[in-house]
């Protein structure tokens, strides 16, 4: 088919400027309403009665999951996906633009990652795909995926365990970020796991021999794996808290103790080594301490699998639409909030982004360079656990001031400001011009799934999530 590709981006682009109003309220609204892993039901109410507005066919529960849905339209054709998420953190509440910490409620929640605008945003582009199809009588179907849970929840895994994504031809997302641009696609493989140690509970001081203590097993498992670290891949990352440690009464020995690992690693095979290894240490400290020990997988995520099909297309619709456009108010906002930051982290935010430090710049003024960040700087998402099973792209869009810290008051404090609506804003279009242009150019789909196909090979997705794990839902559900 020949394509006018200028025509195009601007005929979508058009088509999202025409219908900001109600993203920019929609995000508000679940900036407003933080809720935490898999407990998000205002925010997804917010966002299921929208797409039913738009007239979207909407299904929500899907996989099992209350806050999970997924809104489609159009007939025919091609799947392509728009990945959203709403979910905020502990701990971030803060007062919307308000450069020093003020929290709306003292130890609440709050968006530390900007995912208000993520789902709202991602909504944007696949609202402005349903328009363009049904404008210019294309055949194809555009699905809104609303994912809860991203932080530490695994709730895409635990969607792509249940055939959610099966078939999805290709999926598109994006993240709040410093610069805009094509993301890297390299991020770690991760499993987040429970080990619960079973002691003998005594007098510690009449009968400390009657006792075994389950917190001495969870320190020992502590020093063990600190000593591993110097052995790991440069790239593989361990941390850990301690969920229960017994109780609060020194003289009574602990009986039981829960430690809660992340481990992370570059890809799927390192994972489960390193994993083996952990397990094997918890095992020692168990042995060490005549205590028991029982290991429960809570979640995990795959490595991000990339698509350089379609990395090229997005970079292209990058290139056209340049950065966001960011006036004197936005730049004086940002200021003031890149001054609560520390060098190191404006440093780190060019860093990340591969650019050089520029003076005074406190907001994207230009397209990120490709593949140029920091590797060393790695996160893990469970858009990897979907990279695995359809061809997926994600973008970065500029939507705080550089500098900010992800998951911190600051990022909070401007998810409500006009540097994160017109961030997100265009990401929308960046997104639902990568879609159409997908409907358009079946040539760069097939190219896609026959790169993806080449990068994960002929078997089976082996899920770090397994099977019998069940969904971590609050227990009022």
């Amino acid at each position: 088919m020949q394509v006018n590709e200028v025509e195009t981006m601007r005929d979508v682009w058009a088509r999202i400027d025409a219908m900001r109003d109600q993203f920019t309220a929609l995000s508000n609204a679940v900036w407003e309403t933080p809720e935490l892993n898999y407990e998000e039901y205002q925010s997804a109410a917010a966002h299921e009665q929208l797409l039913r507005k738009l007239g979207f066919r909407v299904e929500t529960g899907i996989a099992g999951i209350p806050t999970a849905m997924v809104g489609e339209a159009g007939e025919g054709g091609p799947v392509i996906a728009i990945l959203g998420e709403y979910d905020a953190l502990p701990g971030l509440s803060q007062k919307a633009g308000v450069d020093e910490r003020d929290p709306v409620h003292e130890g609440g929640s709050g968006h530390g990652c900007g995912h208000n605008l993520l789902g709202a945003g991602s909504m944007h582009a696949a609202a402005a795909v349903k328009s363009y199809l049904e404008a210019h009588g294309l055949p194809g179907r555009i699905r809104y995926y609303g994912c809860p849970a991203e932080e530490g929840g695994a709730g895409k895994g635990f969607m792509v365990r249940a055939g959610v994504f099966d078939d999805v031809d290709a999926a598109i997302c994006w993240h709040p970020a410093a610069f805009s641009g094509v993301a890297n696609p390299v991020s770690l493989a991760c499993n987040e796991i429970n080990y619960h140690f079973s002691g003998v509970a005594s007098h510690a001081s009449s009968a400390p021999h009657l006792g075994r203590s389950a917190l001495d097993a969870v320190e020992l498992m502590n020093v063990g794996v600190n000593y591993m670290r110097e052995h790991m891949p440069a790239s593989a990352r361990i941390h850990y808290a301690v969920t229960d440690s017994g109780g609060i009464a020194p003289n009574v020995v602990q009986a039981r103790a829960t430690v809660r690992y992340l481990v992370r690693a570059a890809d799927l095979d390192g994972l489960r080594t390193l994993r083996a290894w952990v397990d094997d240490i918890a095992r020692g400290a168990a042995l060490m301490t005549q205590t028991t020990v029982r290991s429960q997988i809570v979640s995990g995520d795959a490595n991000v699998v990339g698509n350089t099909p379609l990395e090229d297309l997005m970079q292209a619709q990058f290139a056209e639409l340049g950065p966001p456009d960011f006036d004197d108010a936005d730049r004086a906002l940002a200021a003031r909030f890149q001054a609560t930051v520390g060098e190191e982290a404006v440093l780190s935010a060019f860093r990340r982004a591969g650019l050089k430090r520029a003076e005074g710049l406190v907001l994207c003024n230009a397209i990120a360079p490709r593949y140029a960040g920091d590797e060393s700087q790695l996160a893990s998402t469970d858009v990897g656990s979907v990279s695995w099973v359809t061809p997926t792209v994600q973008a970065r869009g500029a939507t705080y001031a550089i500098g900010t810290p992800g998951h911190s008051w600051q990022l909070v404090a401007q998810g409500k400001s006009s540097i994160a609506h017109k961030g997100m804003v265009h990401t929308a279009k960046i997104m639902a011009s990568t879609a159409v242009h997908l409907y358009l150019r079946p040539d760069i789909l097939e190219m896609a799934k026959a790169e993806h196909r080449a990068r994960v090979g002929d078997g089976p997705f082996q899920n770090p999530i397994p099977d019998d794990v069940r969904v971590p839902l609050p227990a009022s559900h």
